[in-house]
């Protein structure tokens, strides 16, 4: 039987010798208010600009939140040298050209999940940052969570035996009206950017990259993924040196789904209460009938959004470090992420007959 203890998780916690930088933020909405709310409650970090495409939108959200400047363009805020970093909150269509203005100034940069809307374009964004020597990060609060570096230590110390299968959905009651930008191809909409990309994610730190894709869902009449159910594999047991692991990943933007996460392995499970992705608690149990389980609660303090701030503190360090990339979640692994969704996306397409996604949002 396995032993049921847990590491000491590795937190981001603010003042570990991380620079204090300037960060200036592009387009002001919901998650952006939260971000920087919470980056300033507990963090060094702090935000000094805001750009939006509406001057007066950008001087209510910079006198919201006692930020210094307002501007009316991403040209003008990359423009300000008292930004060290710039952070980007706008649809994913917008991603890319905004992120290259950006890099192209000299900026390091963090982008709201997904990094772009396809692979293609974080490919471009990758190659950008690491020729100008910044710092590209994309906002998967996930990955710096303390439960995440508990998980990582288990699996690396083989707590759980070899991993045969992960299991993760994120599902929620959204039902968005065709205006919202979920309904907009051209905007990166749909539940696989938005949703599935935390599952995805949490699949791709456990097993890697995926060998093969299988994928089927549903459209909604705008020509989005409403819903998707996604097998992956990791090789084949017939393969010599690949483990044969699966992940089943379910999402929806028209239903509640139980938000859980699994990873079994030969020898026990690690269990993530809801929202898998959020701060949460961990149960590790073995896989003998009737055993005993233990749980892991996190002691740090921080929930809900207040998390948000350990990946600010995280890009802070990586900076201070000389890095160009987040070690917990590389740029090309970011990619491979969007490539298991371009291949899931695609497959719903075929299967319904439509024009592909991604041909919709590269002519916007």
């Amino acid at each position: 039987m396995p032993t049921l203890t847990f590491p000491d998780a590795d937190v981001f916690r603010a003042g570990g010798g991380e620079p204090a930088l300037r960060w200036g933020l592009v387009s002001p909405g919901w998650i952006a208010g939260e971000f920087v709310r919470n980056v300033h409650a507990h963090t060094f970090q702090r935000f000094t600009a805001v750009a939006s495409r509406s001057q007066d939108r950008a001087e209510a959200f910079a006198r919201e939140h006692s930020l210094a400047a307002a501007y009316a363009s991403v040209e003008e805020l990359a423009a300000d040298r008292a930004v060290d970093v710039v952070y980007i909150a706008s649809p994913p269509s917008e991603h890319l050209p905004q992120a290259l203005v950006a890099i192209a100034a000299g900026k390091h940069v963090m982008i709201e999940k997904p990094l772009t809307s396809t692979a293609a374009e974080a490919q471009t964004l990758a190659d950008a940052a690491r020729a100008a020597g910044v710092l590209l990060m994309e906002a998967m609060w996930s990955r710096y969570l303390p439960q995440a570096s508990v998980t990582r230590a288990l699996l690396a110390d083989g707590a759980l035996g070899d991993v045969h299968a992960v299991m993760a959905d994120h599902g929620q009651a959204i039902s968005p009206a065709p205006a919202h930008r979920l309904s907009q191809p051209a905007l990166g909409g749909g539940a696989l950017l938005d949703l599935a990309i935390y599952p995805v994610q949490f699949a791709s730190m456990v097993l890697g990259t995926p060998t093969s894709v299988t994928a089927v869902g549903a459209l909604a009449a705008s020509g989005v993924d409403e819903s998707a159910a996604l097998v992956l594999r990791y090789g084949g047991a017939d393969a010599a040196g690949e483990s044969g692991a699966w992940s089943t990943l379910n999402t929806s933007m028209t239903t509640r789904l139980p938000n859980r996460a699994v990873i079994a392995g030969a020898d026990a499970h690690l269990e993530f209460a809801p929202y898998f992705y959020n701060p949460t608690t961990l149960t590790l149990g073995s896989n003998d009938h009737g055993a005993e389980t233990a749980t892991w609660v996190d002691a740090e303090g921080l929930v809900g959004f207040e998390a948000l701030s350990y990946e600010a503190t995280a890009l802070a360090r990586y900076v201070g470090e000389g890095r160009g990339e987040s070690p917990l979640h590389t740029l090309d692994e970011t990619v491979a992420i969007l490539a298991t969704i371009d291949a899931a996306r695609q497959q719903l397409e075929a299967a319904a007959g439509v024009a592909p996604w991604s041909s919709v949002g590269q002519a916007r």
